[in-house]
């Protein structure tokens, strides 16, 4: 049974809006605002490739951008939807984090689903960090598709 203190059970609103903040901007500001969210230092590997710093992140949030918004319809409606957070302290400002992590997007029409369909699940891990203006910021994060939906053949 998971026992806090009353400033870890703080940090842990804290690290959770964090969390919420990172998957809003994903969703809705597709990336453009990511930097306020991530330590200078982060490492943040999505698709496969690491990017080290907040640079290497914002480029990638810019391309996907591109990319999502290169088709006719434009840029797709998309989701994440997150359950599942644990948060495990290492110290009062070091803390590593768990979560699952949904992805629903009208690019499965594509693929002959549903538009609610979800199109992955995945595990996340996250490492968050409190920063010397206090915020907690995303310091590391990876994730590992446990489903991905495939064209149906």
């Amino acid at each position: 049974m998971a026992r806090f203190t009353p400033e870890q059970v703080h940090s842990i609103v804290e690290i959770n809006q964090l969390i919420s903040d990172w998957a809003v901007e994903m969703d809705i500001a597709n990336g453009t605002g990511m930097a306020d969210l991530l330590t200078d230092d982060v490492n943040y590997t999505v698709r496969g490739i690491a990017r080290i710093g907040k640079a290497e992140v914002v480029k990638f949030y810019e391309g996907r951008l591109a990319e999502l918004g290169a088709t006719p319809a434009g840029v797709p409606v998309h989701r994440h939807a997150l359950c599942n957070l644990r948060v495990a302290f290492r110290s009062a400002g070091d803390a590593g984090i768990t979560f699952s992590l949904i992805y629903f997007t009208e690019m499965v029409k594509g693929l002959g689903a549903d538009c609610a369909d979800p199109f992955s699940y995945a595990d996340v891990v996250m490492d968050v960090r409190r920063e010397g203006d206090g915020h907690w910021r995303i310091s590391r994060f990876d994730s590992v598709p446990t489903f991905v939906r495939q064209p149906k053949g």
